[in-house]
């Protein structure tokens, strides 16, 4: 999506708070003992209550209205009966829809105790995120995103997994520009249009490279394995640079 009038951005900017609500509530809700599914219905309340539809449910026919991936799981987990264990490391991605307007974001949870390894992961794939926005803005190379996160990465001595994009956003779950590479990419030469609505959602990995598909047909994991941490924003590129519509408030 493309966003040419004010109001256009309003609705974004209602959607983008309705999303980044639920996350933070499904975060603080978490503890061990409950399921994935129970922390699901949270998020699907939330969403009701505030006259939103989860995307993934929706447009694809996901199992549930959020996904959440549990260690080994990186993406697109299905919430079940998997119980929530202390030392937890928790994707939670929460994707919605009102009034015609989609937004998307998602982050990574550590339930306490956790390895400082893992807890350094969690705050560099945060910083990594927002190594990506920084280069989003009108006219600005849309491989800078992933030029940028790269550096960062090999310079801490981290991986990317390199089959995971960001992606448009705004009308529908993903559309135009279509996938946004998050790691270092050859040959792409779009550009940011201004108004431009775009996830901004790298992994960081730990040495994972790849997402396969488990044999639920939804569930990714990392190839070869190791932890990864997603964190994701819904942005609009300006003059200014991004203005960042999932916030909570």
């Amino acid at each position: 999506m493309t966003i040419t009038k004010a109001e256009e951005l309003d609705g974004l900017k209602v959607i983008g708070r309705i999303v980044a609500n639920t996350l933070q509530a499904m975060a603080r809700a978490m503890e061990p003992g409950m399921t994935t599914r129970d922390l699901d219905d949270i998020g699907r309340r939330l969403l009701e209550r505030d006259g939103a539809i989860p995307a993934p449910e929706d447009t694809y026919g996901f199992p549930g209205a959020s996904c959440i991936s549990v260690n080994e799981e990186i993406a697109h987990g299905i919430p079940g009966d998997r119980v929530l264990r202390a030392g937890d490391l928790v994707n939670i991605d929460v994707s919605a829809s009102k009034d015609g307007y989609f937004a998307d974001t998602g982050a990574s949870f550590r339930m306490a105790p956790v390895k400082p390894s893992v807890d350094r992961l969690c705050r560099d794939g945060r910083r990594a995120m927002q190594i990506g926005i920084a280069q989003v803005g009108s006219d600005r190379p849309l491989a800078g995103i992933g030029r940028a996160i790269g550096r960062f990465a090999e310079a801490r001595g981290y991986t990317l997994i390199r089959n995971l994009a960001s992606h448009g956003v705004g009308r529908a779950l993903h559309e135009a520009p279509g996938e946004i590479p998050t790691w270092p990419v050859l040959g792409d030469r779009r550009r940011i249009n201004h108004g431009l609505v775009l996830t901004v959602e790298p992994f960081l990995s730990r040495g994972g490279l790849w997402a396969t598909e488990g044999e639920d047909d939804w569930t990714l994991y990392s190839a070869p394995p190791a932890p990864v941490v997603q964190y994701e924003h819904t942005v609009v590129a300006t003059d200014r640079g991004a203005i960042i519509v999932t916030q909570p408030g």
